[in-house]
């Protein structure tokens, strides 16, 4: 279980810091001040040996602050902290480094020496493009048409057409990326809202909003961030209709887009992170085995390099990512107990990583692990698992709301909670219909579950099973219906009791069968 962390800004942000930030930090101050024993580093120490923020605990240790100053001096700590932090990262970060001769460049505008300002910005510019940095560019025309309406440093007349062609160029660019990026930023927010389409109300709803919001001609796109957006907003419309296929073509696309321009990796390094997730996903939903395995080996070797090692962000969104492929993997090849290997590793690092978590990310990865243990028969720590799911508030993902609750409730079936199961099948369907989450599969798993308790001796359960397999087994092709199989794979669990076998059992022979299928 998490610890519930402070949510103190200053707090956090201390707790962010690694041993190499926090010794430049206690570097930086004392060569900024003159005063060895700072108020702020006392502290900036006192905080930094607190496991939870505690405000009295703190006061204590620092001597003569009053509560009413204490505010001034974690503002003043958090903003040296920041500073000290600028100065350590600029030469690892594009965007620092151009803000700073920006900086430069403005400085040098207002102490009147024109010429050295735009030199310094046409070098800025230069860097700008070829990095991709659209919003820069527009920043630094703006400074120059300004530098030249106010202050004429060479020839006008080409001077103002070249800037005004400059300056629309990069206009029409940046309208096109804000359109994008917004339109792959709603459809984002429909799926962590509601997860897949449920029935083709959701689709044509889905459908209707992306085909007003894309702008025309998208495909004739060449800049970097356009197509990248584009391959987004694509990648997320497919994955909501459950088009796996063309799901996978935007990943690939998304990936090969950085692929031809490397310089991007570093530069959009969390995009290339989750353009692979997306990949990895892909593969995951096309049963892509091969292809899964060697993404996957790929994208394990960039997280052992500097550039992910060292950026708690990118550090942490790879752990995620890999963590989540590599429950997949299992769940792919039915190797449900092998997998349990992965949870304590998960646990550490998500313990050590809270603060930088959201609650989607951790939700996703608790109904992995519970679903581990579902497969792997130890239903108890499932449920364990699933409860902190269901105890969530709020709107987010609704959808694995559900799917926990179902997963629930078939964890007390094969625990024999007999006792509480048909209290809990009519709090579950409520809770799923109330959700417009039922699809044929869960009505019928609803009314198998209703019918088998009451009216069937547990002598004759064994062909209601076949029964209800049989009614659910041609809907394994169906867009609508494989959304259940997305969340537990409710069919290979029904072979599992039909045929006596544990369910990674019933799922490696479906693997093995598909590998031998391949090589014919």
């Amino acid at each position: 279980m998490m610890s519930n962390r402070s949510q103190d800004i200053l707090f956090q942000l201390i707790k962010s810091l690694e041993k190499a930030e926090k010794r430049h930090f206690k570097l930086y101050i004392k060569r900024s001040s003159a005063k060895e024993d700072l108020k702020i580093v006392r502290l900036f120490d006192a905080l930094d040996h607190q496991d939870t923020y505690d405000e009295k605990v703190l006061l204590k240790r620092l001597p003569g602050t009053e509560k009413r100053q204490l505010y001034n001096l974690k503002t003043h700590l958090y903003g040296e902290i920041l500073a000290s932090l600028r100065l350590l990262k600029s030469a690892d970060s594009i965007d620092l480094q151009l803000n700073e001769q920006f900086d430069y460049a403005h400085i040098l505008y207002k102490k009147g020496l024109f010429l050295q300002s735009v030199k310094i910005l046409e070098k800025a510019k230069e860097i700008a493009r070829s990095n991709q940095k659209l919003y820069f560019l527009a920043q630094v025309i703006a400074l120059e048409k300004r530098i030249e309406n106010l202050h004429i440093t060479r020839s006008l007349q080409s001077r103002a057409d070249s800037l005004a062609i400059e300056a629309n160029d990069v206009s029409r660019h940046i309208d096109m990326v804000s359109r994008l990026s917004s339109l792959s930023l709603q459809i984002f927010s429909w799926y962590t809202r509601h997860g897949h389409a449920r029935n083709e109300k959701d689709e044509e709803g889905v459908k209707s909003f992306f085909s007003q919001n894309l702008p025309a001609n998208v495909h004739q796109l060449t800049g970097f961030y356009e197509r990248l957006y584009l391959y987004q907003c694509y990648c997320w419309f497919a994955f909501i209709r459950q088009d796996f296929l063309q799901y996978y073509r935007y990943a690939q696309k998304w990936v090969d887009l950085f692929n031809a321009e490397p310089l991007m990796i570093r530069v959009e390094t969390s995009h290339y992170i989750k353009g692979m997730h997306y990949l990895l996903n892909a593969h995951f939903d096309l049963r892509n085995f091969k292809r899964f395995d060697k993404v996957l080996r790929d994208f394990e070797q960039f997280a052992e390099t500097a550039r992910v090692r060292e950026h708690d962000n990118f550090r942490i969104q790879a752990f995620v990512y890999i963590s989540t492929a590599k429950i997949n993997q299992h769940f792919m090849l039915g190797t449900f107990k092998e997998g349990l290997e992965l949870v304590p590793g998960i646990e550490e690092k998500l313990e050590e990583n809270e603060i930088f978590l959201d609650p989607h990310r951790i939700m996703v990865l608790n109904y992995k692990i519970a679903t581990l243990y579902f497969g792997s028969g130890d239903f108890s720590t499932s449920i364990d698992y699933l409860q902190k799911i269901i105890h969530e508030t709020g709107e987010l993902r609704t959808d694995l709301q559900c799917y926990a609750r179902l997963q629930h409730l078939l964890a007390h079936y094969e625990l024999g909670n007999f006792d509480i199961i048909e209290s809990l099948t009519k709090s579950v369907y409520r809770f799923m219909a109330k959700m417009e989450n039922l699809t044929v599969i869960e009505e019928e798993m609803f009314k198998f579950l209703r019918h088998s308790f009451h009216h069937v001796a547990p002598r004759k359960l064994k062909p209601e099973l076949e029964n209800f397999l049989h009614k659910i087994k041609h809907l394994e092709k169906n867009r609508f219906e494989t959304r259940s199989f997305a969340y537990l794979d409710i069919i290979s669990w029904v072979e599992s009791k039909v045929y006596q076998k544990p369910m990674g059992k019933i799922i490696h022979e479906k693997y093995l069968a598909s590998k031998r299928k391949v090589k014919k």
